[in-house]
């Protein structure tokens, strides 16, 4: 036997340390005819059967190294087609030798993954179920380049790694693998001597589907269908058109019996028909990437591919989509590409080496929250994250991304001190390389993804976040106007005898409105780690407490910008946000007085009014949307604007952030007629005073704010008021 093959590699093989298994196992043509080689643990007998009859071959021989058996066919003009029959003590069973199949990948899907430029990695890289020789079986491919071996372990070979391994294809650093009978839905891992030496188990990157946490394997999935995109939720997707954000935690937002999770089933059956009553236009997913942690939310994934299993299948979570849709509702998911987490299944040090990282700890260490930084500058990274976008978009029919922590990607120096940061190749600060993967992100989102939105959670003033790359332009869509939501939120948890003096904390928005495309976001960020609810950041009794929440909404819906709120927030949640229970829909019940449910009747009705006047989204980054009308009146904290259309139809917005009732309030405006109060947050519907204008007002022949004509308004308290100028 030693003539004939390498003994020391026949000795690697049963150590299960053979880089190069193909060369030994399968069939390979010498003098004598075919010889045939295999490496079946535990077995007993091994016989080479003719495919196509079933009839016996050749027994092969065992070797001195348990499990390596081998014989030669004789010599023939026609080509052997064959199976392995083999015993374990008294059980038989036939299979196919996955060692006699050729190279998988092809050499441009090789060139295009190592040079990032594979629009859709995953389709070559992961576990894909294949037909080959007429034989069914699943496609093994994962990218380690500085492995000494690797092997696909499964529940199918008992998590053997001598069982299977790899072939490497060097040119690009993948290693392959067609595992015959591998149907759809089994467990399995990649066991990887690692550069060092080290054997380490890891999940699939490229995995499609996966364990419910503690457990870590990936499980064999088809690849998830394309599914287009239609015009219809393109033009949702629009500058001009209306975007109210529902956000929702799936874990959190309702649970059933005993406390538990609602499946993405059980969510369709709910979710959707209470986000379609409420009037959202949009939900946002908070990521629902397989991640091994609750409490990080899913913005520390592991399974960047697959969609957790806690609440169903891939095609459960499809279905919850397919169901927003039918509805008319967009969804967004959040996408977190800047950090990953040192679980040791995951991405962490792959092959021995910082692969997926960078290498250095002050390039790849995330100090605020313990996670690992993606080496933008390596392409097989920069295409592993790309393609995972356009993956969601195409494959899921997911209508848009919140791109999460942009700033953190942006700034080598984000959250470090001196010395605790590597300047780019300028001697800057800014992540050059962060900043080409984003924009080439978008480019390709925009091109194979047309209508798609993609939106930046970014908290700095980083210029052009929403300008095109071409104009130099990071290439989002829209951006969280973070600044907006501060200030705003500061000024509103003031006592009001104090807001006089930060008058300009909801004001100072308007200088930089049109910088940028924003999204105005009351996130779940802002419900949790102390900070208190959105209710419970108002000040005051009950009643001015809720009266400010619902003055303050009524302000936000009219303000320039599309509108984002997590859930509770529209029946005004007490308590902070927490992810382990359900939402307090109890509040809703009639014994609470009717308070909450008054917030909840009144986000109803800004969505309707939002949805159906379009003065308040047409122009929402166009100067000539907006107008001041009393913008300095910081004595009586009254601030009023006009939002308008296309065709000239205007919206005045009003509102009083004081306690403090104001009739003969007069307001000037530019045109006469009559102005319909179409919401008034204190109308007792929702638990207001019920003070107002009795539906409208005519205009006066009295010139006031340097316009001709204005209104003698009454304002409630604690109040913001919609009129529409009819005609």
């Amino acid at each position: 036997m030693s003539t004939a093959l390498e003994e020391d590699l026949i000795q690697r093989l049963v150590q299960g340390t053979c880089a190069d298994p193909f060369s030994l196992l399968g069939p390979h043509a010498s003098p004598e005819g075919l010889m045939i080689n295999a490496f079946l643990p535990d077995a007993t007998r091994v016989i080479v059967l003719d495919k196509d009859s079933g009839s016996g071959l050749l027994t092969l021989k065992p070797s001195h190294y348990a499990g390596f058996f081998s014989g030669t066919l004789p010599p023939r003009e026609q080509p052997y087609r064959y199976q392995l029959a083999v015993e374990w003590g008294d059980y038989r069973q036939v299979i196919e030798d996955p060692y006699r199949f050729g190279l998988l990948l092809r050499e441009m899907d090789g060139w295009l993954l190592s040079e990032g430029t594979h629009l859709r990695p995953y389709e070559q890289l992961g576990a894909h179920p294949m037909r080959l020789d007429d034989v069914d079986g699943t496609a093994f491919a994962v990218w380690a380049p500085n492995a000494q071996r690797v092997s696909v372990i499964g529940e199918f070979n008992y998590w053997d790694g001598r069982c299977h391994p790899m072939r490497l294809r060097a040119e690009s650093g993948i290693w392959e693998l067609f595992l015959p009978h591998v149907e759809e839905g089994r467990l399995y891992k990649y066991e990887i001597i690692d550069a060092d030496g080290q054997t380490r188990l890891k999940a699939d990157p490229y995995a499609f589907d996966g364990e419910i946490r503690p457990e870590t394997a990936s499980r064999t999935a088809v690849q998830p269908p394309y599914t287009a995109m239609p015009s219809w939720r393109q033009q949702a997707n629009g500058l001009s058109a209306p975007m109210s954000i529902y956000e929702v935690h799936l874990g959190s937002w309702q649970r059933g019996e005993g406390g538990q999770w609602l499946s993405y089933r059980e969510l369709a059956e709910r979710l959707i028909p209470y986000v379609k009553w409420m009037g959202f236009t949009h939900i946002e997913l908070l990521p629902i990437h397989e991640h091994p942690f609750d409490g990080s939310w899913g913005y520390q994934p592991v399974g960047l591919y697959a969609p957790t299993r806690r609440f169903g299948s891939p095609d459960d979570f499809r279905y919850l989509i397919d169901c927003a849709h039918k509805e008319g509702i967009n969804v967004l998911l959040d996408w977190v590409p800047g950090h990953f987490p040192n679980d040791e299944h995951g991405l962490i040090r792959f092959d021995g080496t910082e692969l997926y990282e960078y290498a250095d700890p002050r390039e790849g260490f995330h100090q605020d929250w313990n996670t690992l930084i993606y080496n933008y500058d390596r392409h097989e990274v920069h295409n592993y994250l790309t393609g995972n976008a356009l993956y969601w978009l195409e494959r899921f029919g997911l209508d848009g991304l919140r791109v999460d922590a942009v700033a953190s990607m942006l700034y080598r120096d984000y959250s470090r001190a001196a010395g605790e940061w590597v300047p780019n190749r300028y001697g800057g600060r800014e992540n050059l390389e962060a900043i080409e993967f984003l924009r080439t992100t978008n480019k390709t989102i925009g091109a194979q993804r047309p209508g798609a939105a993609v939106i930046a959670e970014e908290s700095t003033d980083f210029p052009g976040v929403t300008l095109p790359p071409e104009d130099g332009g990071l290439g989002f869509h829209y951006k969280w106007n973070l600044g907006w939501m501060h200030d705003t939120l500061d000024y509103m948890s003031l006592d009001p005898i104090y807001r006089k003096h930060h008058h300009g904390l909801m004001t100072f928005g308007m200088l930089y409105a049109y910088s940028e495309n924003f999204v105005l976001p009351l996130s779940h960020d802002e419900v949790v780690h102390g900070k208190r609810s959105l209710l419970g950041r108002m000040p005051g009794d009950t009643w001015q407490q809720f009266a400010n929440l619902r003055a303050y909404y009524a302000f936000m819906w009219g303000y320039p910008g599309k509108k984002l709120l997590f859930m509770g927030g529209e029946f005004a949640q007490g308590r902070e946000w927490n992810h382990d229970s359900s939402l307090d829909w109890h509040l809703l019940d009639d014994v609470n007085d009717g308070w909450h449910s008054g917030v909840q009747q009144l986000l109803r009705d800004l969505n309707h009014h939002y949805k159906n006047l379009p003065p308040l989204y047409q122009l929402d980054f166009c100067p000539e949307g907006f107008e001041w009308h009393v913008v300095d009146d910081s004595d009586n904290s009254v601030f009023a604007f006009l939002r308008r259309d296309e065709q000239g139809n205007e919206v005045l917005v009003v509102s009083n952030f004081t306690p403090v009732l104001r009739q003969g309030y007069r307001i000037g405006v530019a045109h006469s007629g009559f102005w319909k109060e179409v919401l008034n947050t204190d109308a007792g519907l929702y638990r207001g005073g019920n003070a107002g204008n009795f539906g409208g007002v005519h205009s006066d022949d009295i010139p006031a704010h340097q316009k001709p004509f204005s209104l003698s308004l009454t304002l409630p308290p604690l109040s913001t008021l919609y009129f529409v100028r009819e005609g």
